[in-house]
C-alpha cells in the first residue's frame, strides 16, 4: 500500500453556519471520508466527533469550539467547528482570530438566515478566504440558481460556482464539477472574476479570452482576497459534492505568513482534558476535573516541550497581565499527534502546564495578535446567580465553579457581588440555560438565575480633572499625591491610561498601583455601571519617602478619580439588538405597531413574494417582551431573529440602572 504523501503545510479552516444548516454533520462527513473515523456520528443521536460535551449531545448544538483534523494530499486542514447559535457568538469570536479561512455552510431549503448574514458580513470584512458549502441538495425543496441569487443579492456578490446538480430535490441529487476547461464555465467565472480584478477585465473586454489555467489563478487570488467565493453543492449526509470541496479548500486556501518571534492564540481550554498520548486525528471536550489543557495556535516561531513560556492577557477591566509556566504536555494536531514536536507556525497544539491559562491569552506582544480584534458586539444581558444550597460554603462553591466557566469564556465576566450572588453577563436565555446544566453536571451544583436585565454603561460627556495632594503641615489620609483628568475618546476604544508626569518621578510599584487600580476602578463604575470609552491621563502625582506605600495609592486613586468622573458629566447607554423580521403581509400593521410600542426604530421594510421583511433596532430590555407576543401578532408565522448591536444613550424613564457589569 503507498504511503501518504509528506504533508507540507497546514491550514486551519472554519466551519460556520446558521444553527441547523448541517455545519456539525458536514465536519463528520469530511473526518469519515478522509479515514480519520470510521462510522458516521450523527447529531439527532449525539455521537459526532466534534459536539462530545454532555449537553451538546442532549440539545444536539454546538456549545464549544472543536477542533479535527484530516490530510489532503499534501495539505493537513485542521477543521474548526464552531457554535451555530448566536448565543454563543463569542466562541465564534474567538474562533476567527486563527482561522486562514472558512466553509460557511447553507441550507439548500433554508437559503440564507439571520446568522449566515452576520457571519458573512463578518468575514468579508476580514477579508479571510470564504468557500460556499450549499448542504442539502438531496432535500425537498432544495433550490440552486434561486438560491445563488439569495446570497449575491444578501451575502456576496461574486461567486464562482464549481459544481452543479442533478436531480435536485430528490434522493438522487448528485453533484457534478464545472471544469474551467469548459468554454462556457470558464467564461462565466472570468466573468465575475472581472468584476474586482482589472487584468481578467481587460481580457474579457479586450481579449484574448483567458485560458483555463489563467481563471483558475485569477480565481485563487480572488478567493485569498475575500473577493471572490468559490460555491459547491452537496450532502453533508450522503457525502455528495464534499471531495470537490475538500479539493477546494487545499487548492484555493493559502496559508497565513509564518515569522521568526513565537506568537500564538489560546483560543480554547478545557478542564481536565484531552490527553496529550492519543494519536487521533480529533480534538474533542473533556468534562472530566483535573489540570487545563489549552489549544494554541501558533502563527510564527516553534515552541517546544517543557519550554517556559510568558502568556499576556488583557483583564475585563483593560489591565494587561503577564503569566509564565512551563509546558509539561504538547501534542500537535494531526494525524501524528503526540509523535510530532515541535510546534510550529500554522498548527495547533494542545498545551498542559499553564494553570492559570484562559481563552484569549496571547504568546507574543497583544495588539498583534489576530483575535485582539473585536467582531461582535459584547454581552448584552447579565443575570445574577445564586446557589440553591444556603450558605457562605455552597455561595463560594458556586463563585470558584463560575470562575471556572469564565476561563473558557471570558466575555461572561463572573463577578461576586453582594450577598453570595455572583454576577455573570450573557448574550440569551439559551446560554443562561447552559451554564445551569453545566453546573449541575460538571460542578454538582444547583443554582437559581435571576431575570436577565440589560448591561448599561457610561460614557464621559466631557473633561474632567481632580487632584489630592499631601498636605504640608498636618496631614492626615494616605500619603500620596494623585491627579487625574477623565476625557472621552471614540467609541469603541475602550479606557487607555497616559501619564502627563515624569515616569521617573514616582517609583514603579506606585505608578502600577496607580494605573491597575484606574483600570479596576472603571470596569465596576463609581455608580455600578462600566465606564467606558474615555482616557484617564495621570497629571500629577507625589510621595514622601519612608511614608508612602503602594497602598496609598490604590486608597487615594478611586477618590481622585471619582471627583474628576463627577466634574466630566456622564451619560448611560443600553445596549441595543438589530433584529430581522419576516412576517405575512396582513400582520404587517398590528407588527409595526408592537414594534412601536416597543421602542424600535426600523430602519428597512422590503416587501416579498411571500410577505415583508423587517430590519431595524430594539432595546435589549424590549426583545424578550416582543419574542412573546410575536407568534400570536403573526399567527405563528413570523420568523425573527435579533443579536446584541451597537449600544444608544438610555431614554429618559426607560429603565432603571442594571447590576453594572
Amino acid at each position: 500500500m503507498p504511503s501518504s504523501p509528506r504533508v507540507s503545510r497546514t491550514l486551519n479552516i472554519g466551519v460556520l453556519a446558521h444553527v441547523d444548516a448541517g455545519k456539525t454533520s458536514l465536519t463528520e462527513r469530511l473526518l469519515y471520508d478522509a479515514g480519520v473515523i470510521d462510522r458516521l456520528g450523527s447529531v439527532d443521536t449525539g455521537d459526532t466527533q466534534t459536539d462530545t460535551g454532555e449537553i451538546e449531545r442532549q440539545r444536539g448544538i454546538t456549545v464549544r469550539t472543536a477542533v479535527a483534523s484530516l490530510t489532503a494530499g499534501d495539505t493537513q486542514i485542521n477543521l474548526i467547528d464552531t457554535p451555530g447559535h448566536s448565543d454563543f457568538i463569542a466562541e465564534v469570536e474567538r474562533a476567527l482570530g486563527v482561522l486562514d479561512g472558512a466553509v460557511l455552510v447553507l441550507s439548500a431549503v433554508e437559503g440564507v438566515q439571520a446568522q449566515t448574514r452576520v457571519l458573512m458580513k463578518t468575514l468579508r470584512r476580514l477579508r479571510l478566504p470564504v468557500l460556499l458549502f450549499i448542504n442539502k441538495i438531496d432535500r425537498a425543496g432544495a433550490r440552486d440558481e434561486g438560491l445563488l441569487a439569495d446570497i449575491r443579492r444578501a451575502l456576496a456578490p461574486h461567486l464562482v460556482p464549481l459544481t452543479t446538480v442533478r436531480e435536485l430535490g430528490t434522493r438522487n441529487a448528485r453533484a457534478h464539477p464545472r471544469s474551467l476547461d469548459d468554454p462556457g464555465v470558464r467564461a462565466e467565472a472570468a466573468e465575475v472574476l472581472a468584476e474586482t480584478d482589472d487584468a481578467m477585465l481587460a481580457r474579457v473586454v479586450d481579449g484574448p479570452p483567458p485560458s483555463a489555467e489563467e481563471v483558475g489563478a485569477a480565481l485563487a487570488a480572488g478567493t485569498a482576497a475575500g473577493l471572490a467565493h468559490p460555491v459547491f453543492f452537496g450532502s453533508a449526509l450522503s457525502g455528495e459534492g464534499v471531495g470537490a470541496l475538500v479539493e477546494g479548500v487545499a487548492r484555493l486556501v493559502p496559508p497565513a505568513p509564518g515569522g521568526a518571534e513565537p506568537r500564538g492564540t489560546v483560543f480554547a481550554v478545557e478542564r481536565g482534558g484531552g490527553g496529550t498520548g492519543g494519536t487521533s486525528g480529533t480534538g474533542g471536550r473533556s468534562g472530566g476535573r483535573g489540570g487545563r489543557t489549552a489549544y494554541l495556535r501558533l502563527f510564527s516561531g516553534e515552541v517546544t516541550l517543557r519550554q517556559r513560556v510568558t502568556l499576556h492577557r488583557r483583564e475585563p477591566d483593560g489591565a494587561l497581565t503577564e503569566h509564565t509556566g512551563q509546558i509539561t504536555a504538547l501534542e500537535v494536531i494531526g494525524d501524528a499527534g503526540a509523535a510530532r514536536e515541535p510546534l510550529t507556525a500554522g498548527n495547533i497544539a494542545r498545551i498542559k502546564g499553564l494553570p492559570g491559562v484562559r481563552v484569549g491569552d496571547r504568546l507574543g506582544p497583544v495588539h498583534d495578535a489576530p483575535s485582539d480584534r473585536r467582531h461582535f458586539a459584547a454581552p448584552s444581558l447579565q443575570t445574577l446567580v445564586h446557589a440553591r444550597e444556603p450558605g457562605a460554603a455552597a455561595a463560594s462553591r458556586l463563585h470558584t465553579a463560575l470562575l471556572d466557566l469564565a476561563d473558557q469564556d471570558p466575555l461572561i465576566h463572573a463577578r461576586a457581588m453582594p450577598g453570595g450572588a455572583t454576577s455573570v453577563l450573557l448574550y440569551g436565555e439559551v446560554q443562561k440555560e447552559i451554564i445551569a446544566a453545566t453546573l449541575v453536571q460538571d460542578y454538582g451544583i444547583e443554582a437559581d438565575f435571576e431575570p436577565s436585565r440589560p448591561v448599561l454603561v457610561e460614557r464621559p460627556s466631557g473633561i474632567g480633572e481632580a487632584v489630592r495632594e499631601i498636605a504640608r503641615v498636618g496631614h492626615t489620609g494616605p500619603w500620596a499625591t494623585v491627579g487625574l483628568r477623565v476625557e472621552p475618546t471614540e467609541r469603541g476604544a475602550g479606557v487607555v491610561f497616559g501619564y502627563e508626569t515624569e515616569l521617573g518621578a514616582l517609583p514603579r510599584a506606585f505608578h502600577n498601583a496607580i494605573e491597575e487600580t484606574v483600570y479596576e476602578t472603571l470596569f465596576h463604575g463609581p455608580r455600578g455601571r462600566s465606564v467606558t470609552d474615555c482616557r484617564a491621563v495621570l497629571v500629577r502625582s507625589g510621595f514622601i519617602g519612608p511614608l508612602s506605600t503602594a497602598a496609598d495609592f490604590r486608597d487615594l486613586t478611586p477618590v481622585v478619580l471619582g471627583e474628576a468622573l463627577e466634574r466630566a458629566g456622564w451619560r448611560i447607554y443600553e445596549p441595543y439588538h438589530a433584529f430581522e423580521l419576516e412576517l405575512p403581509a396582513e400582520t404587517l400593521a398590528a407588527v409595526t405597531a408592537q414594534l412601536a410600542a416597543a421602542e424600535a426604530d426600523i430602519g428597512e421594510s422590503v416587501d416579498g413574494a411571500t410577505g415583508w421583511l423587517l430590519r431595524g433596532e430594539l432595546p435589549a430590555r424590549r426583545v424578550h417582551g416582543f419574542e412573546r407576543v410575536l407568534p400570536r401578532l403573526t399567527h405563528g408565522e413570523g420568523v425573527w431573529w435579533s443579536r446584541p448591536c451597537a449600544d444608544r444613550p438610555l431614554r429618559a424613564g426607560a429603565a432603571a440602572p442594571g447590576l453594572g457589569s
